[in-house]
This record gives structure tokens, sequence and C-alpha cells, in this order.
């Protein structure tokens, strides 16, 4: 015998469409899990949706021999602007094999180093800014952020430099937050709706993202060199298994897609700055090991291993901020009957979407001791590595993982480490409490700091 899946009450015909804020998806379902628990489902204009919020749960559905990536809702809308990419081809699409055999060697490990100098003096042209501001001129945590994240990812994948930490702000931003909002709320409307009053806006942003990446194409015809980046690679590597290329849109496709990815990033050390500063005793620790690891000689990539609480802090971070929201998941195609999950205790269709909640899965109080508290060190060493899988999902899982997750981490740790150890942060607002907003990345709203030179 199972036990039903718990569902709030909804309406006929609409279902449970006013459980969920369409402008603020995710925080609608966090207040959900509160509510229900490590498993709860809604209904939207007759579609069952499940949504799982345990490691238990989560563990069990990232089990490939099972289950795969769902790609469906604002994935699917966030085609009109990269179409079968990475980040959004169906699991029937061949091309993702071929993109993905040619652009993840330059994502490895090793290749992502090749980019630490770059990222660093990224960050350090954005400290540098922040010392010549006046001590009492209040900053959005995030809205810098975002500049050094577009910043250093157009440099590095792309080679050039958009010398974006002044003046307007870049329309690639912009249009990110609008096309990938815009993505969150299509399938809660009907079609009519979406096609009468929100797709001219939607189109622009659109056209927006791809015009920049057109530009980045087109600055490195114009602008020859010897760089062997992502670029490069888009431009003139072969798959290996069936000797395709990448045509220009295709170029386009992913060199959009590797931005809207990387935004997450900002939202993490955001996130983490608001963190810092309600539990100063961390920041005391952290840079304490900063000045002993690094101390006054030239911040390295060989430092990197070592700074293991600050590996910590950006843990724990997305632990709290889950700043990547969730994942889609689906049975395999194949799978017949009904399927059981929970060790048997509840039962969902072969066909049914399930969306993984990271915000529950990462308080499950079974693994997380006092889960709301800020507690770097349960991310450090043994305490970490006694985790279990379903614990770590932060960036996704299996074949579908995130293919920047390495590039994304260095980045979190050069940023968190730049940041505290040349700035002084305080609250602009020192009775600000932590709220979210977000599409595909949950973000702070309203927090504004005061930054300064670091003193010693």
């Amino acid at each position: 015998m199972t036990t039903a899946i718990p569902q709030p009450p909804g309406i006929p015909l609409l279902g449970n469409i006013f459980d969920v804020d369409p402008s603020n998806t995710w925080v609608s379902l966090q207040k959900l899990w509160e509510k229900y628990g490590e498993i709860f489902k809604i209904t939207v204009l007759g579609q069952p949706i499940v949504f799982v919020g345990s490691v238990a749960l989560c563990e069990e559905l990232c089990d490939e021999k099972r289950f795969r990536k769902f790609v469906g809702g604002p994935i699917v809308e966030i085609r009109n602007a990269v179409h079968a990419s990475l980040f959004t081809a169906f699991a029937n699409e061949p091309i993702w094999d071929v993109h993905h055999r040619i652009l993840a060697p330059q994502l490895t490990p090793g290749a992502v180093a090749e980019h630490f100098t770059e990222v660093r003096d990224c960050a350090a042209e954005l400290t540098s800014k922040w010392r010549g501001m006046a001590a009492e001129s209040p900053v959005s945590a995030v809205g810098e952020l975002n500049r050094l994240d577009l910043e250093t990812t157009t440099l590095c994948f792309y080679g050039r430099k958009l010398n974006g930490f002044t003046g307007p702000e870049h329309p690639m931003i912009k249009a990110m937050d609008g096309a990938t909002g815009e993505a969150m709320k299509r399938p809660t409307r009907p079609k009519f709706a979406n096609w009468l009053l929100y797709n001219s806006q939607f189109q622009k942003d659109c056209k927006t993202m791809r015009r920049y990446a057109a530009e980045c194409l087109e600055y490195r015809k114009t602008h020859p060199t010897d760089r062997k980046d992502m670029l490069y690679t888009m431009m003139n590597a072969k798959d290996p298994g069936t000797g395709k290329s990448l045509d220009e849109q295709q170029i386009i496709d992913e060199i959009v897609t590797m931005p809207i990815g990387s935004s997450t990033a900002p939202c993490v050390i955001a996130s983490a700055i608001y963190y810092l500063l309600q539990n100063p005793s961390c920041i005391a620790i952290a840079r304490e090991e900063i000045d002993s690891v690094i101390g006054e000689s030239e911040f390295t990539h060989a430092h990197l291993d070592e700074l293991s609480y600050c590996a910590g802090i950006v843990r724990e971070s997305m632990r709290l901020s889950a700043a990547a929201p969730g994942f889609n998941i689906e049975p395999l195609p194949d799978t017949q009957g009904p399927v059981l999950i929970g060790r048997g205790k509840y039962q969902v269709s072969p066909k049914q979407t399930i969306i993984i909640v990271l915000h529950g899965v990462n308080r499950d109080p079974a693994v997380f001791a006092e889960p709301e508290a800020f507690k770097p060190e349960r991310m450090v060493g043994e305490a970490f590595e006694k985790l279990p899988d379903g614990a770590k999902k932060w960036f996704g899982n299996g074949k579908r993982v995130c293919i920047g997750r390495n590039y994304a981490w260095m980045w979190n740790m050069i940023t968190l480490v730049t940041l505290l150890k040349d700035v002084d942060f305080e609250m602009a607002n020192p009775s600000y409490r932590l709220k979210q907003d977000g599409w595909f990345n949950l973000r702070p709203v309203g927090f504004n700091v005061k930054v300064k030179p670091r003193v010693k």
C-alpha cells in the first residue's frame, strides 16, 4: 500500500495555479516544501507536477538506470534563444552528444585552470573599483557580481574584454534576466496570452542575447588571435565521433548558453557575503587562512587547494542559497507501469515530471543538523566527504550535470578569496534579512553593501 503524495487543494480547471506565484516560483515552492515536506504535487492547467525535497529521494531520483533529465516547461521556452544547446537539447537529439564532445575538453579542471589569471585579474579589477569609491556609497552585491561574471566569462571563453565594471550595465545582463524570467512564466499561461501579451518583449530579449553572441563571434573574426579558447574550439573543432563541426548559429547558441549557466555564480557569492556578515567569526577564520596561505605573495592557482575553509564557505553558501534552485527528472522512456519511489512509499506515473527542489534537499534535517545555520566547517574535510551524494547536487546530476561546474567552482573560489583579501563589507541596511527571487537562479533581493579597503 503506497502513501498518497500530498497536494494543496486546487480549483476546477486551473488546479493549483494560485499556489505558485509566477513572478517568484521558487520561493512559492520553498513555502510548499515547508508545509508538505519531502514530497508534494501540484496541478497546473491540467498537468500534474511532483516535487521532492529530501536527500534520500533526491539521491534515488538521480539513479540514471531509472531516471533522466526532463527537458520541459521553462527549458523548452528558452530554446527560443538557444535552440538545441547543451542546456536545452532533448534527450533524443543527437546534437547534444556532438556539442558535448566538442566543448567538454575546454571545461576540464586542467583546461579551466588555464584561465585562473584572467579570473583573478577581473576580480581584482572589481575590488580596485570598490576601493576607489566613497566608503558610504552602497552597491548592489549581486548587481556588481553580475557585471564581474559576464566580464570574466566573455574574456575567458571568447577572448573579448567588455570593460563593463563601470557605466551602464551591459544589455546582455538585463536580457538574460528578462528572457529567463519570461521562460519561467510562460508555461503557467494559456498560449494565446503568451503570444498576444508577452511575446514581443520575450523575442526582443532573445535577440539581444543572440546579438551579444554574434558580436563576440564577429570580434574574433576581425581580431584574429592564437588563443585556443572555447570560441576557438567552437569555430574550429570537429566532433571525434561524427566528424561534424558547429555551424555559425550553433556557435551563437552555445555562446549565449554559457552566461545563462554561469549566472548562478554571482548569486552564490552575493549570498556568501550576506551569510558572512551575519556570522563575522567565519570572516575571521577565512581571513586567517587566506593570510596564512597567500600572505603578501601573488594569489596563484596552487593556493586554491590549500584554502579548505574558504571552500567550505562556498559549499555552505551553495547549500543555503540554492542559487541553482533545482532540476527536472523523469522516468526513463521505456519504463512500464507505476513507478515506486521512497522505498516503495510513493507511486508516480511512468510519464511523470518530477522537480528536485534544492532548497528542501539542502535543508534535510535527516542529514544537516541545524539546517538553517551557516556552518562552513560541515563542508570541509571528512565532514564533507561523509555527506551522502544526494546532498551534493548543486550542479545537477549525471550525464546532464552542469558542464561548466569546474569553471563555476574556480570562479566562486577566486572571487570569494579576492573579496575577503582586499575589502571590508558592511550592510548598507543593518536590519536587512535575506530575501530571494530569480528564474533559472536564486539571488538576494535588495541586498546592498558598503565596501572599503580592508583594514588589517
